[in-house]
């Protein structure tokens, strides 16, 4: 049984010797035949025979040449979007590039190649032509090892259903393997099946940029590509992170996701106590919270928003008249002669009369739980309070200074400023398509800000949307994910399926991710709640090792043979042996060192719930004429 399961395809095609030896066979029966020297009835079924047994040994032959020559594997191909778009009319269905399903015969034939030079068993792709199959060979130039795609001459365009990526994709692959292009792909073919796409590119890619805009001029309203780049402000849109929540302890949350992830405990609760705070009494004041006013308040002083409050507060309980009050004169009073003493110079002699006031004449009853969050703020030690919040306000002075801070703060009453504001509702509800460029090469400090602030307020969003329900699929792409991931990211990956967000984050290393979130096993906690992946080139061991977890093992069969002989002490005995054994042993059905050797946009990929296959992405041309028809270069 392990003899007709084993195959050795790696080696010359001896059966074409045979297959003429039986030609040679059937040309003699025919002539003799013909000649009378053998009887029609015996020389027609010898014939037929040798006809039979000539054909079956040339097809074994040319199917060991067929996949000799398949080791030249395939070059890099290039098509329009409009060729793409043949491939993936069906909008339930995610076209993957062009390859096959890889199974244990595959892992066989790859193992076998690492025993030999594949160069020794190459043969011309002009057969695979003349046989009708595709025969473009990877040039020598190219990066990688073509042999890889060779195991398997038949390849199609691959295609999996669109439910089985709800719960995420990974991307992984080094630098200049093709995560760009893989990324193109995907996002252009959920721009055409109608998705909410968000994009976020922390290295600015043109080319990736481009594609999306081409796809967006192809199959979209006009106006639906918006873009975000913290370089130039001016030609892009501006967002407003804290416009969407259900409670107003929703965007202290969202703040605290931004803030750095070896904050102690301490400080990260006491930085989200400060910022609630705010939120609360802005919110008390009918004022909408923004970063602006975040950076105000918690940086100069709570004093604005509590003598407000307070005004408010008795103007409300103790009628217009309270400043004729007698208790609330004298505190006044007391208050401009110096005679009560100021936390801060912020402190207006007023606002000590007023929270004087509220101390010892309000009773607890009356109390406001807002007011008494920013009374405790305003007693607390300025110097102390500045040291405790020290991990907090240099993030929100990134986000709010310059011309950054009026495009992540937008004012509405801007008359001068006619750039759109927008945020994840409004994006959602326009069917838009956000690209967000980061910026991160200049400034990684604040494209990680910024990438982790956007993705805490669109987890809000996912959450609301899971709430309320009735929702259209937004379709979020996150490039270099271990910039920007943060729990916001984790608990989208986690739970955002529920919401309809699909996910597709694209990273380097394992190592990259680990080092962002503080160690490997919290790296591997967060990638597990992504259900498929798809792996271009990998250099790293680690990661190699996570990819090929993920890909499991399969038997590999291994032939040993050996040959022995003897000679006795008397003269003419002599013995000799032959033996052939083989033996079956469990291996990594897709050997790690081999994601170190992959051609350029070529990949494995566990998608479907373990469903392995080997791939290939073609490169999108976002500059090719719109009249472009099937037979552009590159279209199979």
């Amino acid at each position: 049984m392990l003899l007709r399961r084993y195959e050795m395809p790696w080696r010359h095609a001896y059966e074409a010797y045979a297959a003429l030896s039986w030609a040679m066979g059937l040309l003699f029966f025919v002539a003799v035949g013909a000649m009378g020297q053998l009887p029609h009835a015996l020389a027609f079924p010898l014939s037929v025979g040798c006809l039979g047994m000539g054909a079956l040994r040339i097809s074994q032959a040319l199917r060991i040449l067929v996949l000799r020559a398949s080791l030249a594997g395939h070059a890099i191909q290039v098509l329009s979007t409009q060729v793409q778009a043949q491939w993936c009319a069906n909008p339930e269905q995610v076209f993957l590039g062009f390859g096959f399903e890889w199974r244990p015969v595959h892992s066989q034939r790859l193992y076998e190649l690492a025993k030999v030079d594949y160069r020794d068993f190459t043969v011309s792709p002009h057969l695979l032509t003349l046989l009708g199959y595709d025969s473009r060979p990877q040039p020598d130039a190219e990066i990688g090892l073509p042999y890889i795609h060779g195991v398997e001459p038949n390849e199609a365009p691959l295609h999996r259903p669109l439910q089985n990526f709800e719960g995420g994709t990974l991307l992984v692959g080094t630098t200049q393997s093709g995560k760009g292009v893989a990324l193109a792909n995907l996002i252009s073919q959920a721009v055409r099946r109608g998705d909410v796409v968000v994009v976020i590119d922390p290295k600015n890619s043109r080319r990736l940029k481009r594609v999306v805009e081409r796809a967006c001029q192809d199959w979209r309203e006009p106006d639906t590509f918006m873009e975000f780049h913290p370089a130039f402000p001016e030609v892009g849109v501006r967002l407003d992170f804290t416009f969407n929540w259900q409670k107003p302890t929703e965007i202290a949350s969202r703040i605290q996701s931004i803030m750095p992830p070896d904050t102690a405990g301490a400080f990260s609760a006491f930085g989200w106590d400060a910022v609630n705070v705010v939120v609360q009494g802005l919110v008390e004041l009918e004022e909408r919270p923004n970063l602006a006013k975040l950076t105000r308040y918690i940086e100069g002083g709570i004093e604005p928003v509590l003598e407000e409050t307070l005004r408010r507060f008795y103007a409300t309980t103790l009628g217009p008249a309270w400043r004729d009050l007698p208790e609330m004169k004298k505190l006044l009073h007391d208050a401009h002669r110096g005679q009560i003493k100021r936390p801060s110079e912020a402190a207006s002699a007023e606002l000590m009369a007023l929270v004087a006031f509220y101390e010892h004449h309000v009773a607890q009853s009356q109390r406001n739980k807002v007011i008494d969050a920013q009374v405790r703020t305003f007693r607390h030690n300025r110097e102390h309070y500045q040291k405790i919040t020290a991990n907090l306000l240099p993030i929100l002075s990134m986000l709010t200074s310059g011309d950054l801070g009026r495009t992540l703060s937008p004012d509405p009453f801007d008359a001068d400023d006619q750039r759109p504001i927008m945020n994840f509702e409004k994006i959602e509800r326009g069917g838009h398509v956000l690209y967000m460029c980061l910026d991160s090469l200049p400034d990684p400090s604040v494209a990680s800000a910024i990438g982790a602030l956007a993705l805490a307020d669109l987890a809000a969003r996912a959450g609301m949307r899971y709430n309320l329900g009735g929702y259209r699929r937004i379709a979020l792409f996150v490039d270099e994910v271990a910039n920007v991931i943060n729990q916001p990211l984790i608990e989208i990956l986690n739970k955002g399926a529920e919401g309809g967000i699909y996910t597709t984050c694209a990273m380097q290393t394992l190592a990259d991710l680990a080092k962002r979130l503080g160690s490997e096993a919290a790296a591997r906690m967060a990638l597990g709640n992504l259900n498929n992946l798809i792996a271009l080139r990998s250099k790293d061991r680690p990661t190699q090792d996570f990819i090929v977890e993920t890909f499991g093992k399969t038997a590999i069969h291994s032939v040993r043979m050996g040959l022995g002989h003897g000679a006795d002490t008397h003269l003419g005995d002599f013995s000799t042996s032959y033996s052939t054994q083989i033996s079956e042993s469990f291996e990594e059905m897709v050997p790690a060192d081999v994601l170190g050797k992959l051609p350029n946009l070529q990949y494995f990929a566990s998608v479907s719930g373990g469903r392995i296959i080997k791939g290939r992405f073609p490169i999108l041309d976002p500059d090719a004429p719109r009249s472009a028809k099937s037979g552009d270069r590159g279209s199979p």
